[in-house]
Formats: structure tokens, sequence, C-alpha cells
């Protein structure tokens, strides 16, 4: 084992212009999700320089390779992702799309690729059993939802993040557990996620009746006083939030009227409602639709309340955190590890979670926050060797002795999905419209 991974250092220290290239090149042609069509044709060439073959799609961006050593055993996938996010702010955004990397998505890739290349050249599974595959992924930045919902109603898609749709195209189907790195602010050199929140994404739209603001205001229904209302009772519910579950809704008025002197008819509101698990998502889900509609019947006029799935629950198992402790003692003292609390934010690697011990390590080697105009990243030997380093002995870990780490992942983890299938039928009922009208709720 110990030679193995001294040459697999080696090499990703030897092939550390190759990772520059991949990031710099990818971190300069920015794509939002589920456009990452440039940076998909890249990664693809590159493999095909490598001689690697891959599995993609004609429809839709991501590329799965697998290495497989013919022999029984684990498997154990690799992952990374395509796009960029929305950030015009930033000094590197796309001035056509205001797309940038942001959070690092582009090194992900390059570390990647820099591994399939350094496990192709010593033939890698010559000295492992089962398999293990890379899975580069579009859409993980949750946005952009005008396009993505276009594709789910023209059927090109099913699901609006990268992540669900590839389990809904099976590229997980053999796949036993998952390791992903992301960047992350801070001056150590390992953080370890241990959960996060998910969440159900709602857009609310409030009808009224328009009126001249001034002459006839008592013909009128005000769709904007309507929502303020909604609103206001969201946040009187928001006690009723049970503190352990970190429960986060936080609403904005996308639309609030088309002209000052004429009573609002249409207005929109968007929100994510977020807890750590899945029971109290759709239990808070349920008190804030009433609390919406409530301000609708209020005030006479009607509401829609449209749901689409957003992400679930990261859940991460205490064995996949002690490996990569393990792993980092390897190359740094434990005073440069950190564990973080589990996030209060979102990733649809809880998705994979939900089927699956999966877990995200993230090397801290930027500065400002993700997501930010000031997010740049001040240190690339961690982001390109060590983050690499990390990922493969994590994989070989786990194949080593037939895999025997991953056969006791999978008895000791508790998944919240048997089966792909129920999985497929809870996003299938997450998205979900609802409409209240008033009259329902006046007496004739």
């Amino acid at each position: 084992m110990n030679s193995l991974k001294n040459k697999i250092c080696k090499l990703i220290d030897e092939n550390y212009d190759y990772t520059e290239e991949v990031a710099d090149y990818i971190y300069e042609n920015p794509e939002l999700g589920f456009k990452e069509f440039k940076t998909n044709d890249y990664v693809k060439t590159k493999l095909d320089d490598l001689g690697i073959s891959y599995e993609s799609f004609d429809d839709v961006t991501g590329v799965k390779v697998t290495f497989d050593s013919g022999k029984s055993g684990a498997s154990v996938a690799i992952l990374a992702e395509l796009d960029a996010l929305s950030c015009s702010s930033h000094l590197d955004s796309d001035r056509y799309t205001g797309a940038v990397h942001a959070c690092g998505h582009n090194v992900m890739v390059a570390d990647i690729l820099t591994i399939i290349k350094v496990f192709s050249e010593i033939k890698i599974m010559d000295s492992l059993s089962g398999k293990i595959s890379f899975l580069i992924v579009p859409a993980e930045e949750y946005g952009d939802m005008d396009y993505r919902l276009n594709l789910i109603r023209d059927k090109i898609i099913s699901y609006p993040t990268g992540k669900s749709e590839m389990i809904n195209r099976g590229f997980f189907d053999d796949i036993d557990t998952c390791i992903m790195m992301h960047l992350m602010p801070g001056d150590k050199y390992l953080g370890i996620e241990t959960g996060g929140n998910g969440f159900v994404a709602k857009k609310i739209e409030y009808k009224g009746l328009a009126s001249h603001a001034a002459s006839k205001p008592e013909n009128g229904i005000n769709a904007l006083y309507a929502a303020n209302l909604g609103l206001m009772a969201v946040n009187s519910i928001r006690e009723t939030f049970k503190e352990s579950a970190c429960v986060r809704v936080h609403p904005v008025v996308s639309k609030g009227g088309d002209a000052m002197n004429v009573i609002p008819d249409d207005v929109q509101v968007e929100t994510l409602v977020r807890a750590n698990n899945i029971d109290e998502i759709e239990s808070v889900n349920k008190k804030v639709n009433m609390a919406f509609a409530g301000g609708a019947i209020s005030m006479g006029a009607e509401v829609s309340i449209q749901d689409t799935p957003g992400m679930l629950p990261l859940n991460v198992c205490d064995e996949l955190i002690d490996l990569a402790k393990e792993t980092a003692l390897d190359f740094v003292d434990k005073d440069e590890i950190n564990v973080y609390e589990p996030s209060k934010g979102s990733s649809d690697l809880g998705d994979v979670s939900s089927l699956m011990p999966a877990i995200e390590i993230c090397i801290e080697c930027v500065e400002g926050g993700l997501h930010t105009s000031d997010f740049r990243l001040y240190d690339k030997k961690k982001a390109y060797n060590f983050a690499s380093k990390m990922l493969a002995c994590m994989a070989i870990k786990l194949l080593v002795n037939d895999g025997l780490l991953v056969d006791q992942l999978l008895e000791n983890y508790k998944p919240y999905f048997s089966c792909k299938r129920d999985y497929l039928d809870f996003m299938d009922k997450c998205f979900e419209k609802s409409t209240y009208k008033a009259e329902m709720y006046m007496k004739k």
C-alpha cells in the first residue's frame, strides 16, 4: 500500500502543470448548470488524448470513466462538478452570462483528470479489486431555474440538479460509495463536512385585481399586500420550527408590481425551505404553504404555490469521516484538519447520501466567500497536489483488502431510501402545485 501511495503521489506532483492547465482553461470558460457544453467537450477531448474510454449523453452534459479490475470487490466513485455559478460582480465573470467559477468546480475537474491520468499510467487496477469510477456531473449550483424548468417541460431532463439527474440516468447504479472534494476558505489544509441541510424550492404567485391606485383603489385587490401578509405569517410561525432541525426559510419578492399608480395584481415571491432532515422539510413546507395561503385569503386574492425538488440533506457516516482524517494524517499534522459542524447550506451530494455512503472533503485554499465577488484561490499547491492525493489515496484505501472497508460501510450505513425507485418517487412527489382562492373560503 505504501509503495503504491508513494508512486501515485510522486506522479501527481509531476503532473502539476497538467492540473493547472486544465483548471485554468475551465476557469476561463465558465458555464452555468446544464449548459456546460464547452467544458464537457473539453473533458472528453482530454480523455480522448489519454486513450480513456467514457460514458456520456447526447442530450445533457456529464461524463463517467470506470476503471474495472475484472475482479469482484467494491465500487468506489470520485465525483467532480462541471458548472460555474452566476456572480456578475466578480472580476473574472463572463461578460455575457455572469458565470464564474467562484466555487472551485474547475479545480475539482482538473484534479479528477489528473488522477485518471496517473491511475492509467500505473495501471492501478492491477493492484486492486473492484472498480473505481470518476463521475464528472453537471448543475450542482441551484439557479437559472427558468432554463432548467424548460428542460424539464421539454423532457430533456427530469430533475433540476445534476446529481439527481445522473442518479435517474443510471450513473450511480453500480456505485457503492462516493467521495468528492470542494474548495473552502480557511488556512488549514483539510476540512471535513459532517452533514448539511436539504431544501425544497418554492415559487409563490399572488393574483389580485388591478385598478388605479389613486382614483379607484376600492376596485382593486392588492396582490402586494397579500404577499406582505403571507411573508408576515411565515415570520410569525418561525418559533414553531425545531432548532435541532436547523430550519431556514429565506424568501425574496422577485416581482412587486408594474407601476406605482396601479394596484399590483401580480406579485411573485421565491424561497427555499431548508432543514437537516427530510421529515422536517416536509412538515415546515406545509406550514409555509398555509402561511402564504392565509395572506391571499385575507385580502380576497388568489395564490398559486409551485414546489420544485431541490437537494436532500447530506448525511455523512463516521467511518468516512475517520477515513478522511486517517488519510490526511499521511500528509499533514492533526492540527491542520478541521472537522466542520453540519452545514446550514446545501449540496446535491445529499441526494447521493440518501442512497449510499458519501463524503465531501474540503481543501482550505481560498480567500473571500464562496459564491462572492472576492472569491480567490490563494494556494494552488493545496488545491492541485494535496487535494488530488487525498482523493486518490482515500479511493485506494476503500478498495484494498477486497473492499473490506466498503463492506463495513454498507453494513452499518442506513440510507434514507432503500432503492433508487423510492428516491425518484419522492423527487417526483416534490413537483407540486397548489392554488388557494379567497372565494373557496367565503360563505355564500
